[in-house]
């Protein structure tokens, strides 16, 4: 769609430019009338070439939906048109995918249809629950509280994004350090030692031919041992993405010792999060459910809510599938069953994110501190014993020549 440059004026005599994405000169003049404001210049903008690459651009990070989100509600508060707030955000916006995104919103909504409507034609930026929940704050004329139930939702989910993130980084950059050191050790300077060995002419100890032949085991097979080892990460992708695939590596991780009590407490915030936010919002409990469901990122959890609905809609109650799930600790049940007797829900639901929110911070805490001292230990290990290892047949030269 081509780009033009306008100015205008407002009835109050203020100069307004910038740039909109329009199919011709007239759709810009409409536009502008519509906001109330009277071309004076209008000129086909620069043309902006855009290179898509594979697998970059045509995202939008939540950081980006959460402050467009939070800017958003800010505007509809104070008072201005819907369509005027779209084409201001949509012109700070410096993610051209975004910027993009929000101006085919605008010329939906312009066009008549509803604002929760044109968001859903944009799945990839704005997800189902974001969607849902503008609909509900749309009918029930309450969008600004639920644009700042959003914002504050998102910020929540990225804190705890980056909460996983820390407890994973430093543990997974450690074993690769020390899997190159380990490598380089084996392929570059083992050999140098092997050749100074041959000529003690005695029998090396155990330890140094073990290792020697390690080093010569990878340096023969170390490329088949790079294509092996993204083959298999690639097949576990896969399968990763299969039905059957997903629920039994997600059931192993929620199995798994140490790591597994941490995506157990993750799983149990997200859920009470977004569950939570979407009844506080008026979204229907079933709706509620089915959205929950989808954003769970666990199989194993999602089949859990799943059941939930199926109970609800027969007249059962939330907390009793839940606890036959065998998923949820008794403690969440058991408030999810109290904010269901007393009409409480969504403020249970609440309580329980913040308090698991706060789990999870410990959990990671303790994660690091328990990681620390049995990953220097491997390092110790693995690096200190090659290089014992090599060193050990000149210990034993030195013993001998001594006598």
């Amino acid at each position: 769609m081509p780009v033009f440059a306008y100015s205008g004026r407002t009835r109050g005599g203020q100069l307004i430019t910038g740039e909109m994405e329009a199919p011709s000169r007239e759709a810009v003049v409409a536009t502008l009338r519509k906001q109330q404001i009277l071309a004076t210049s209008i000129r086909p903008g620069a043309k902006k070439i855009e290179i898509k690459l594979p697998g970059f651009g045509g995202k939008a990070s939540d950081k980006e939906i959460a402050v467009f989100t939070r800017q958003f509600a800010t505007m509809i508060d104070a008072g201005l048109p819907l369509v005027q707030c779209l084409e201001i955000l949509a012109s700070q916006q410096d993610n051209r995918f975004l910027r993009k995104t929000l101006h085919e919103i605008r010329a939906d909504v312009e066009g008549g249809s509803t604002f929760a409507a044109a968001l859903k034609k944009h799945p990839k930026v704005f997800n189902e629950l974001y969607s849902n929940m503008v609909e509900a704050g749309e009918a029930g004329g309450i969008l600004d509280t639920i644009l700042n139930r959003l914002a504050a939702y998102i910020e929540k989910a990225m804190a705890l994004k980056k909460k996983i993130k820390s407890a994973m980084i430093y543990p997974s950059t450690i074993i690769t350090v020390a899997l190159v050191v380990v490598i380089f050790l084996l392929v570059f300077v083992i050999p140098t030692f092997k050749s100074m060995f041959e000529g003690f002419g005695a029998t090396l100890p155990l330890p140094t031919r073990i290792v020697l032949e390690l080093s010569r085991l990878v340096r023969k097979y170390v490329l088949l041992g790079v294509v092996a080892s993204v083959g298999a990460i690639v097949a576990l992708r896969y399968y990763y993405k299969t039905t059957n695939g997903k629920k039994v590596i997600d059931s192993l991780l929620l199995r798994a010792p140490v790591f597994g009590v941490l995506i157990r407490k993750i799983a149990v915030a997200k859920f009470t999060r977004t569950l939570g936010t979407l009844v506080a919002s008026g979204v229907a409990i079933l709706d509620g459910l089915e959205i929950t469901a989808r954003t769970a990122g666990n199989k194993v959890v999602e089949e859990a809510v799943m059941q939930t609905r199926v109970s609800i809609a027969e007249g059962k109650t939330i907390a009793e599938p839940l606890k036959a799930s065998g998923v949820f600790p008794p403690m969440v049940v058991q408030m999810i069953a109290v904010g269901e007797q007393t009409g409480a829900l969504d403020a249970m639901l609440s309580k329980i994110a913040d308090f698991y929110d706060e789990e999870v911070d410990t959990a990671v805490a303790n994660l690091t501190s328990l990681l620390e001292p049995m990953l220097m230990v491997f390092l110790g290990v693995v690096i200190g014993g090659v290089v014992i290892a090599m060193y050990l047949p000149i210990f034993k030269l030195v013993t001998v020549v001594g006598r």
